[in-house]
């Protein structure tokens, strides 16, 4: 067919599209996240723009090669039709999806989120322009019925939904989780600075976004609040703000312990997921200790931040949980392995 592209001109096209975005004039992006923060008001300039550095660096020519080099990806290929359920918590967090179905030569059928249609349909837009010959991969659609494999992604009640539709059809559904990180007393200022953007990032929305810390002594948490001073300007977000002061008055109507800096909330928890403005801690008293508390919630786990030194496997450097290469997949599901299976 007329229209097929080659392994290299989808490498291609996705490599300029990250050019593109790099590059981006300030009038056509400050119209673009003029119209996606009026869609949703999470999605502020700040956000919308780490969110651009991300899809920029999944596709640095040097990540997609070294990504790729590990599979046997054919030429061409028969399409399959795959159904591409966005979630819309975060800018663009669907792309990596997109991108896992495109590059393996097959079709892929978006129903994107009411949350973020408007930047997601954005980079859509872009790539088609950059390489035509995707429209004839790439359907925005409302309804999803009879594909041929489904990748979907939502909360724990969506995801036994999409397990309802979707089980019959090979698929991936994901469901809710979060990232930790581990403080061992040592770190410098810088790294619990750093530390700040993989809690802040987003207000703390996506699934990359650390929202409880293991701690050894609370001196830590002292240090951690400190340090976080310059974070300060989430509280002027309305939603945040709003958020921030329910729970500290929730906390302090039932007496409950806390430590809170003016802007985040620090409370020992057991749980994972912390409510927006809240940060749970729970403290280990070893290695081993740590180990096991880890174990006992992996299937929750995104990604774990801390030193290298800890001996923690694939632990993320402070700072870096929203900056993830094209290798690394969300619930830790090799999507492309799925998709080339399908073929």
């Amino acid at each position: 067919m007329s229209f097929m592209l080659s392994l290299q001109e989808r490498i291609n096209a996705f490599s300029k599209l990250g050019d593109l975005i790099s590059n981006l004039g300030e009038e056509e992006k400050s119209s673009l996240f003029r119209r996606s923060e009026n869609q949703n008001t999470w999605f502020i300039p700040r956000s919308l723009q780490s969110a651009l550095e991300g899809i920029s660096f999944l596709l640095k020519w040097e990540n997609l090669e070294k990504w790729l080099s590990k599979y046997s990806i054919k030429e061409s290929v028969e399409p399959k039709e795959v159904g591409i359920l966005m979630a819309g918590n975060i800018p663009g967090v669907g792309f990596h999806d997109l991108l896992c179905v495109l590059i393996t030569g097959h079709i892929a059928c978006v129903k994107l989120s009411s949350s973020d249609s408007v930047f997601s349909k954005w980079i859509i837009d872009q790539l088609i322009l950059l390489e035509p010959k995707f429209s004839h991969f790439i359907r925005v659609e409302e309804m999803l019925k009879g594909k041929d494999a489904y990748i979907a992604t939502g909360s724990d009640n969506s995801a036994r939904y999409f397990e309802y539709y979707f089980g019959k059809y090979p698929h991936i559904i994901r469901a809710n989780r979060t990232s930790v990180a581990i403080l061992s007393g040592e770190e410098s200022e810088e790294e619990l600075r750093n530390l700040g953007n993989d809690i802040f990032q987003y207000f703390g929305l996506g699934c990359r976004n650390v929202s409880k810390i293991y701690v050894k002594d609370e001196e830590s948490l002292t240090r951690l609040l400190d340090a976080l001073a310059p974070i300060s300007w989430v509280a002027t977000h309305h939603k945040y703000l709003n958020n921030y002061e329910y729970n500290k008055s929730i906390y302090l109507v039932n007496g409950e312990k806390h430590l809170d800096n003016g802007f985040l909330i620090l409370k020992e928890s057991q749980e994972l997921v912390s409510p927006i403005g809240v940060l749970f801690y729970e403290k280990y008293e070893s290695k081993m200790d740590l180990e096991v508390k880890l174990k006992s919630v992996e299937s929750k786990i995104q990604c774990v931040v801390g030193d290298s030194s800890l001996g923690i496997s694939g632990i993320v450097p402070f700072g870096q949980a929203q900056l993830p290469g094209p290798w690394d997949y969300a619930d830790r599901i090799d999507t492309v392995k799925f998709l080339l299976d399908l073929s």
